[in-house]
């Protein structure tokens, strides 16, 4: 057991000695310095030249958000008439058939968001057609959008006063070229020579140690694994995702795979700080969401080691703890990281079932998608973490007696509605979403479920309830993990789930942005004796404190009908 922990300990400062340099790199990338990369330059101009781009033309935040917003429609359109006829496209070995409306379009919007919630299959959902040109191609696209974003935060904060957030196509394309597409490079080449497969081959028929003959697919995987979990995607090429020998083939791709998803959350946390020259503040934000992955990450690991206390009552032994539904080549501590890892930065890869996971650990795995700011996806993390920051200065404004100001910029009327707009809509998307299913099932599915126990849920009471509540906290923070003892491919959570992605991803990224380009254009008002110093450790505590505290108020009353209820019974 020491040395699983031992295992967690040293990833995690892998991935920060790793992030710290890519950070700096970022913010080379983002400022227009020179780097290794400006050989892409000629690439980018040309793509520029063939889309009729001015890559130098300015936009504020309405005209940032309308570029941003109008080429996401375009790409769902796209990804939802590809999966409404993939039989009939090439690439199609397996014979995969073609996705029905309701599957097509919440399939679309959660590749499209970044959320990669799968009610298909992985190997038997799509072909090699879609896997590559839709899925692939909107993990690269997802990624970029939320980093570009992000990056339209830093100039609205870099700058005393400014009406220029940067120019999204710019900040889109370089995001592609420069950063995701080399690495993405290095890490399919990694899993493609630790076993990962490669190729267009179809199906293999394999016989297993037991005589059984069993057909195995394989496919171009390499390269799709490795940008879902750099992009923070997380969909797997396999159904059973990073649980899959061929998706995740031994303990040093398990330590690649969980260290490449958390690299650009947290790189991107030190290259703000170098970007906008306030290195004291991004670690402030590192420590504050370093503190939060350790609360939600300790109880996990703990529940996991030790194990179900019902088996212990028969005298049953646990020595390697509760492994039902566990990795076995990676053991409960490793798996324990993962569902937190992925949880926080909503990547949604498992490399063990979550329904299978300890009380307290869906608990755990269910705060960290409802904070959703513990470093969190590529970009919109600190998006997330930018709204918990405006409330804290507004009231730690009301505290003081004085007009809040973050950064030069007073925080007036306009921006604390919209951030406790974002904030409210969340928890209404999560609760709404959750007692509306709770609702149609008690009330309209139980016929079918009387003749079909497994049509909606495999759990009743609270785990059942827990499974719902974690379908919409999954889909609203674009995370795509889930309780899998939930049917979840019928058209009644596709649409649902598909409707909660979509507001889940896109509300808390224009929030952010309009608030930063409103703050962006006022006044610079210079520091003095009275500003509030947001680099300070009581600020970063303060930021803690909002975040516990808005997340208690908004989910208590959930989280003890289904994860607290399921602890306290076995207790």
């Amino acid at each position: 057991m020491n040395t699983e922990l031992a295992g967690i300990i040293i990833t995690f400062l892998i991935t920060v000695i790793l992030a710290y340099p890519l950070g700096k790199y970022i913010a080379r990338v983002f400022s227009g310095e020179r780097t290794f990369l400006d050989f892409m330059n000629p690439v980018e101009r040309f793509i520029f030249r063939i889309c009729g781009i001015d890559p130098r033309k300015e936009m504020n935040w309405k005209e940032f958000l309308k570029a941003m917003l109008t080429v996401n429609l375009l790409w769902l359109v796209y990804a939802f008439f590809m999966f409404l006829h993939q039989a009939h496209l090439p690439l199609n070995p397996d014979g995969n058939p073609n996705m029905s409306p309701d599957l097509s379009f919440n399939t679309a919007i959660s590749f499209l968001v970044n959320c990669n919630l799968q009610d298909y299959s992985g190997e038997t959902g799509v072909t090699y057609l879609t896997q590559l040109f839709v899925i692939t191609f909107l993990q690269f696209a997802s990624a970029a959008t939320g980093i570009a974003c992000l990056v339209a935060l830093f100039n609205g904060l870099k700058a005393k006063t400014t009406n220029n957030l940067g120019n999204f196509w710019d900040i889109f394309t370089k995001t592609i070229t420069r950063i995701l597409l080399p690495i993405c490079i290095v890490i399919a080449t990694i899993l493609a020579f630790n076993g990962t497969p490669a190729s267009f081959d179809g199906k293999d028929t394999i016989i297993t140690l037991q005589g059984d003959t069993s057909q195995v697919s394989r496919g171009p995987a390499a390269g799709m694994i490795a940008i879902k979990h750099l992009g923070t995607n997380g969909g797997g090429w396999f159904g059973a995702n990073s649980a899959h020998p061929l998706e995740n083939p031994n303990y040093f791709t398990n330590m690649l795979e969980v260290i490449v998803q958390m690299l650009i959350p947290i790189a991107m946390i030190f290259a703000m700080g170098i970007y906008i020259k306030r290195k004291k503040f991004a670690y402030v934000i590192f420590c504050v969401m370093t503190v939060g992955l350790l609360c939600l990450l300790i109880p996990t690991v703990v529940t996991e080691i030790h194990g179900n206390p019902e088996i212990a009552k028969m005298g049953v032994a646990q020595a390697t703890g509760a492994m039902e539904g566990k990795e076995v080549r990676f053991g409960p501590a490793a798996s324990g990281y993962w569902s937190i890892v992925t949880t926080i930065i909503s990547t949604g890869s498992v490399n063990s079932m979550h329904d299978s996971s300890m009380p307290l650990s869906g608990l755990m795995q269910l705060l960290g998608m409802l904070v959703n700011a513990f470093y969190g996806g590529c970009g919109v993390g600190i998006l997330n973490y930018f709204i918990y920051i405006i409330i804290a200065v507004f009231i730690s404004g009301l505290m003081v007696g004085r007009t809040p100001e973050f950064m030069g910029h007073k925080v007036e009327a306009r921006e604390v509605k919209i951030a406790a707009l974002v904030t409210l809509l969340s928890a209404l998307i999560i609760k709404g979403g959750t007692a509306l299913a709770t609702y149609y099932f008690v009330y309209h599915a139980n016929a079918d479920w009387a003749v079909k126990p497994n049509a909606w849920l495999n759990n009743p009471g609270y785990h059942g309830f827990s499974e719902i509540l974690y379908q919409y906290t999954s889909s609203n923070a674009n995370n795509g993990s889930g309780f899998e003892g939930l049917a979840d491919n019928n058209p009644f959570w596709n649409i649902t789930a598909g409707f909660a992605m979509i507001l889940g991803r896109y509300l808390p990224i224009i929030g952010p942005v309009a608030i930063v380009g409103l703050m962006a254009n006022k006044k610079y008002v210079p520091e003095s004796a009275g500003t509030l110093k947001v680099d300070s450790i009581t600020f970063g505590a303060m930021t803690f404190a909002v975040i516990v505290i808005i997340t208690a108020l908004s989910y208590f009353p959930p989280l003890v009908l289904g994860p607290i209820a399921e602890y306290l019974s076995i207790h």
